[in-house]
């Protein structure tokens, strides 16, 4: 493992944060359904799959990292959906995520071992988590906790979203997976959106 992805990791070892959660989400930007966040606190930092920002990954090496993170991590992912999404705006909606991922991994841990958490998040957001906790930008790109959380929300999100395409099948959900790709928006504009659309998104149609 490269050892630049564990600069965070180490520092933080040091200062006697042997819990080291990373988290980041899937589906900021998409038309349609839910955003996802994962958070995941590794116990081996040694890993047969390339473990790197979700977005530099094929699907099929996605889903095979997926399997490993899973199997070497305690780890929670949440999800806010659609209708949030538009009631409380993207940014809440994912900030929500994100600490909905960290609370169900906290309870997974014991009492006495909360003291030695330190939570690092992917982006620039602020967070109320009653832990300490550094947001770093493009930290799926720099730390392997943070890489890990992002491919673990981001095949849970398309994984989702597969499903979603069998209710409806029309949309191609199992293509773009909700983002407004020129096929998306096409069809939109020759159906209109489904049940699953974020309303406040879809303001995109007009250009």
């Amino acid at each position: 493992m490269p050892l630049e992805k564990l600069r965070y990791e180490r520092k933080l070892k040091k200062r006697g944060f042997d819990l080291i959660i990373g988290v980041d989400e899937a589906g900021r930007g998409p038309l349609a359904g839910p955003v996802v966040a994962a958070a995941v606190l590794l116990k081996s930092f040694q890993f047969n799959s390339r473990i790197d920002d979700s977005k530099k990954l094929s699907a099929a090496r996605r889903k095979s990292a997926f399997f490993e993170i899973k199997n070497k991590s305690l780890y929670a992912i949440a999800a806010v959906g659609h209708e949030l999404i538009d009631r409380i705006n993207i940014l809440q909606a994912t900030k929500l995520a994100m600490q909905k991922a960290v609370l169900g991994l906290l309870k997974k841990l014991k009492p006495e071992e909360l003291g030695r958490v330190f939570v690092i998040i992917d982006g620039n957001m602020r967070f109320e988590l009653g832990l300490p906790y550094q947001s770093i930008v493009k930290g799926d790109a720099k730390s392997l906790s943070i890489a890990a959380s992002s491919i673990l929300a981001k095949v849970s999100r398309d994984t989702l979203m597969e499903k979603y395409h069998k209710v409806y099948p029309r949309y191609g959900f199992n293509k773009h997976k909700g983002y407004p790709t020129p096929e998306h928006r096409m069809i939109l504009r020759k159906i209109g959106p489904s049940a699953i659309h974020r309303k406040s998104f879809l303001r995109c149609l007009e250009t």
